[in-house]
């Protein structure tokens, strides 16, 4: 896939939310981390060819446009689905026979703008909603208690993170770029 302008913008003007820099709040923290973690996974994604975006390095057999795919579905899953109680189209749609999956249709660029859309709701979704709000009873707690607002950000900033270390290790395997 090459780089459009926009992707090499993002990935140039991302800053990793250190714990130094001000924030004006714990909601402005968790969204930094999400922004930032998204933004790393569009750079990634962006300087890989659309035969290493549909195949797989690795022997759990996962692709890095299924984990694209994956994210932008955990975002929905756990704040459209859980805490708004939103009905969610097809929740599960990143997975097929227990295993991620993508319809070969998808280009590679809608499931980036996909993946940053997303993004978008995710912000709207927390920023209308304290941390310590809980989530909607329904289906998406598999009859659990709902989570607040607060656990479920702290629950995508640790699967972002843990999937854009795979995504490094593909990265790596690919053409030898590491870090971020």
């Amino acid at each position: 896939m090459d780089p459009r302008p926009e992707v090499e913008a993002a990935a140039a003007g991302r800053r990793f939310p250190s714990p130094t820099l001000a924030r004006s709040s714990r909601r402005d923290v968790f969204l930094g981390y999400l922004d930032y973690f998204r933004e790393t996974v569009v750079a990634k994604v962006a300087g890989l060819s659309e035969e290493q975006l549909r195949s797989s390095r690795l022997p759990s057999g996962w692709t890095p446009l299924e984990l694209v795919w994956h994210l932008t579905h955990v975002e929905r899953r756990w704040l459209v689905w859980g805490i708004e109680g939103e009905p969610v189209a097809d929740p599960w749609g990143d997975e097929r026979d227990g295993r991620w999956h993508v319809d070969p249709e998808l280009s590679s660029v809608e499931l980036v703008e996909g993946l940053r859309a997303q993004g978008e709701v995710t912000r709207a979704v927390v920023i209308r909603h304290e941390l310590g709000d809980v989530g909607q009873p329904g289906p998406r707690w598999d009859g659990a208690p709902p989570a607040t607002v607060e656990r479920v950000l702290f629950h995508l900033v640790q699967e972002y993170a843990r999937h854009l270390g795979h995504l490094d290790v593909v990265r790596e395997l690919a053409d030898e770029q590491v870090g971020e």
